[in-house]
């Protein structure tokens, strides 16, 4: 392999590495800024990133009446995309499995409610969209 290609592609692994650091701080910040967020919205979080196989829950918070589900969207620009097409079905399908292994795991007889904060976050500011009762399991 000549040293240009080899060179080329060791800075655009790099260059990709730094992106995946980068994003993964940017969502540690973004679920830190959702747990208060949830507290301050008289939730107490029990867990964060808590995971079942290969399915994790942001956070797992709860109040007198309900078990709560969070589902974490950082983002650090402007997206035009409507704020319940940012869990898709799919992802739905997960969380809603992830829940049920906790439920039976810890032996909860709360009801359970799936919620939405999206943290979105410049330079100079931050702004949360809380959406409670985001989605529910099917019947």
């Amino acid at each position: 392999m000549r040293p240009f290609v080899r060179n080329s592609i060791l800075e655009c692994f790099k260059f990709t590495m730094e992106n995946i650091h980068k994003k993964s701080e940017l969502a540690r910040k973004g679920e830190t800024l959702a747990a208060r967020h949830l507290e301050a919205q008289g939730l107490r979080i029990w867990k964060r990133n808590w995971r079942f196989k290969h399915k994790e829950i942001d956070i797992i918070a709860e109040n007198d009446r309900f078990l709560v589900i969070a589902e974490v969207k950082t983002r650090s620009g402007d997206y035009d995309v409507l704020p319940r097409e940012m869990v898709p079905p799919r992802k739905q399908r997960f969380l809603i499995a992830a829940a049920q292994a906790f439920i039976m795991s810890h032996g909860i007889r709360k009801e359970c409610r799936f919620d939405v904060v999206i943290v979105y976050l410049s330079a100079n500011s931050q702004r949360i969209e809380h959406i409670p009762d985001a989605f529910q399991p099917g019947l």
